[in-house]
């Protein structure tokens, strides 16, 4: 037996609000679409994740999502854009990774981050 895919599910009181961050900010996809849930994703090859942490690093709280892009400053102004306030960086951690953490539609906080 193996794990094929990870899904993340968020509770949304409005799932359409998922539009304006996760497919216009982020630009994925509108994979499914139910009225009561919506997945958005793209058509790279990923491999499933799952992290546990006793805190985010450098001193942060532990994010409930990460999600790598491949131009970090790009995605960040794009955020800061769509009126998405960053409660932390765009900083260079010393693990090799530039990041930023700003809170979705919900208030889940996310890791933004590029490698």
């Amino acid at each position: 037996m193996k794990v094929k895919r990870i899904v993340t599910n968020i509770e949304a009181t409005d799932v359409a609000e998922a539009k304006r961050f996760y497919q216009d900010i982020l630009g994925m996809e509108l994979l499914m679409d139910h009225g009561w849930i919506a997945t958005y994703g793209t058509e790279e090859t990923m491999r499933p994740q799952v992290s546990f942490a006793s805190e985010g690093g450098s001193g942060t709280p532990v994010p409930d999502l990460s999600i790598e892009v491949d131009d970090v400053d790009e995605a960040c102004r794009r955020m800061q854009e769509g009126g998405f306030r960053i409660e932390y960086g765009p900083a260079d951690e010393p693990w090799g990774v530039r990041r930023f953490y700003v809170r979705d539609p919900f208030g889940r906080l996310l890791n933004i981050l590029e490698h």
